[in-house]
C-alpha cells in the first residue's frame, strides 16, 4: 500500500486552486529512496530512473515520424518541411517538461490537475477527458500497422477495402490489452516494451538507411531541418498541422501521457501511488495529490528531481524524436526516388516496403514492413493505454462513489475499461482510411495549445517556490499556443469551407 493523506505524517497543507482537497504538505523523497539505489549514478540511472519519456517517444515515433512527416516528404520535398518538424519538437519537449513540472511538484496527474483550474473539476475534467478520447479514439496507428501485417502474412499489400487488415489491427489492440494485464507495474511494462521496440526501430532504420539513402540526401535532410524556408507550393496548412501536431508527440495534449512520471515515483508522485498490474498486488493511488514545504532541504530534492526530469526529456525524447523523423523521411525520400511514384495517404503505411521491394528484393521488403509494424505498434501502444489511464485517473479522483465501488483499487476501472475501447476502435477502424484518422488527430491535438498551455500556467504559477516556472517558461507556453492553436484554426475553417492560408 501507498500513503494515505492521513499518513503522510502531517497537518500542513497547500491550497492550490478550486473544487479540490488541499494537498498535505511533506518532504521530497530522494531519487535514491524512489529507485531503491545506494548512489544515483550513469549505470542506475539509465537501468531505473530513466523512461517514462520512452512512453511517449514511442507514440511519437509512429505518428509523425513515419505517416505524417514522410508522406509530406515524400509528396514536397524537404524544404519548408523541415524547419516546421524542429520548431515543434523544441515547443513540444518544452511543454512537456511544464507538464512534468506539476507532476513532480504535486503528484497529482495533469487531468486530475486540471480541475483545480476555475470554476473547477466539474468543467474541466469531463472536457479534457472527451477531448482527449475524441482525439486519440479513431486508431488510426492499428489501422496502418494492420495493413503491414496483412502484407507481411501475404506477401503483398492489401487491396482496396479489404477487411483483414482491420483484423489485425483489433488483434495489436488486444497484444497491448495483455501487455497490460501481464505487469506488476503497467508504465514499467510499457517502458520495458518500449526500451526493446525502439531500440530496435532506430538500429533497423540507421541501417537500412545507411545501406540506401545516398550521402546528398541525408545532408539536404538535414539543411531542411535547420533552414527555415516558406512551405512548399501544393502543401496545405492542414497538412502541415497534422506534421506539426504529431512531430515529438501531440502538442497541446502531450499531458495526456505525463502521467507516467507519477507511476515512475518522481517527486510527490512516490507519495501517490501507481497503477499495477493484474500480476501484482493492490496498490492503492491517493484521489488528491501531496505536495512539499519550502525550505533548504527540499529545495536541493528539487533540483535533483528536475535535473532528472531534463536528462529524459532532453536526452532521450527530444534526441530520439529528432532521430526518430531525420530517419524515416530519408528513407522516404529515397523510396521515391526509386519507385518514381507519388505519396498518398492510402499507400503511405507501405511505401517504402514496396519501392525496396522493387529495387533490392523480398528480404529488403519484409525489413521495412517489420520495421513499420514495430513503429505504429509502439504508438498504438502508447495511445491505447493512455486513453484508458486518463479516464481512469479522471474517474478514481473526482468520484467518492467509484472509488467506493472499486475499494481503493483502480484496476477494476482500468482492465474493463481498455476492453471496452478496444471494442469502440475495433468498429470506428471500419469508416476511414488509416493515414486520414492520424491527419484527423493531429489536428486534433492543436486544439489542446488553445487551452491547456493557459490552465499549466494557472497551477505551475501556485506550486511551491522552488518548483515554480521561470519567466521565460510562461513565454514557451504561449508560444505553443500561438504556433499549434493557428493549425487548428486552419483545421476547422478547411473543414467547414476554405482554409485561412493556402500555398
Amino acid at each position: 500500500m501507498t500513503d494515505t493523506p492521513d499518513e503522510v505524517g502531517t497537518t500542513k497543507t497547500l491550497k492550490l486552486g478550486v473544487s479540490r482537497p488541499d494537498l498535505p504538505i511533506t518532504d521530497l523523497p530522494t531519487p535514491e529512496e524512489v529507485f531503491g539505489v545506494r548512489r544515483l549514478g550513469p549505470k542506475e540511472l539509465f537501468k531505473y530512473a530513466l523512461g517514462p519519456s520512452l512512453i511517449a517517444l514511442g507514440i511519437s515515433i509512429g505518428s509523425g515520424e513515419w505517416l505524417l512527416g514522410p508522406q509530406a516528404v515524400g509528396q514536397f520535398g524537404f524544404e519548408g518541411v523541415g524547419w516546421v518538424i524542429v520548431v515543434s519538437a523544441v515547443l513540444q519537449t518544452l511543454y512537456n517538461i511544464e507538464c512534468s513540472r506539476y507532476v513532480m511538484a504535486t503528484g497529482e496527474v495533469p487531468v486530475v490537475g486540471w480541475g483545480r483550474v476555475p470554476p473547477g473539476w466539474f468543467l474541466w475534467v469531463p472536457l479534457s477527458v472527451f477531448i482527449v478520447l475524441f482525439s486519440f479514439i479513431v486508431g488510426g496507428w492499428a489501422a496502418s500497422a494492420g495493413q503491414g501485417l496483412y502484407a507481411l502474412v501475404h506477401g503483398e499489400i492489401a487491396p482496396d477495402g479489404a477487411e483483414e487488415p482491420r483484423i489485425w489491427a483489433i488483434v495489436l489492440l488486444v497484444v497491448v490489452f495483455l501487455i497490460a494485464a501481464g505487469a506488476r507495474r503497467v508504465s514499467r511494462a510499457l517502458e520495458l516494451a518500449n526500451w526493446l521496440m525502439i531500440g530496435t526501430i532506430l538500429i533497423g532504420l540507421l541501417a537500412l538507411c545507411v545501406f540506401i539513402v545516398p550521402l546528398g540526401l541525408w545532408w539536404e535532410g538535414i539543411r531542411g531541418f535547420v533552414t527555415p524556408a516558406a512551405p512548399p507550393e501544393g502543401i496545405s496548412a492542414t497538412q502541415l498541422g497534422g506534421l506539426a501536431g504529431f512531430t515529438a508527440l501531440a502538442s497541446g495534449l502531450n499531458w495526456y501521457v505525463m502521467g507516467h512520471y507519477r507511476d515512475k515515483g518522481y517527486g510527490m508522485g512516490h507519495k501517490v501511488g501507481y497503477i499495477a498490474g493484474l500480476r501484482s498486488e493492490r496498490v492503492r493511488v491517493l484521489p488528491s495529490g501531496v505536495t512539499f514545504p519550502d525550505d533548504p532541504k527540499n529545495q536541493a530534492l528539487w533540483k535533483r528531481w528536475y535535473r532528472l526530469l531534463l536528462t529524459d526529456m532532453w536526452g532521450i525524447f527530444f534526441v530520439g524524436a529528432m532521430i526518430g523523423m531525420l530517419l524515416p523521411t530519408i528513407l522516404m525520400a529515397r523510396a521515391v526516388e526509386l519507385s518514381g511514384q507519388e505519396v498518398t495517404q492510402e499507400n503511405v503505411p507501405t511505401f517504402v516496403a514496396t519501392a525496396l521491394d522493387a529495387e533490392y528484393g523480398r528480404f529488403m521488403f519484409y525489413v521495412a514492413l517489420i520495421l513499420g509494424v514495430l513503429i505504429l505498434f509502439t504508438t498504438q501502444l502508447g495511445i491505447f493505454e493512455a486513453m484508458v489511464r486518463v479516464t481512469t485517473d479522471a474517474a478514481h479522483a473526482t468520484s467518492p462513489r467509484l472509488r467506493g465501488l472499486l475499494e481503493g483499487d483502480p484496476r477494476r476501472f482500468y482492465y474493463p475499461f481498455m476492453l471496452l475501447l478496444l471494442v469502440i476502435i475495433g468498429v470506428i477502424l471500419h469508416f476511414a482510411l488509416p493515414v486520414s484518422l492520424v491527419q484527423w488527430s493531429a489536428n486534433m491535438s492543436n486544439l489542446g495549445a488553445l487551452i491547456f498551455p493557459f490552465m499549466l500556467m494557472y497551477l505551475n504559477s501556485k506550486l511551491p517556490r522552488p518548483a515554480r516556472p521561470r519567466p521565460w517558461h510562461y513565454v514557451i507556453l504561449v508560444l505553443n499556443f500561438l504556433f499549434f492553436g493557428f493549425f487548428f484554426v486552419n483545421f476547422i475553417a478547411d473543414f467547414i469551407g476554405d482554409p485561412l492560408v493556402t500555398f
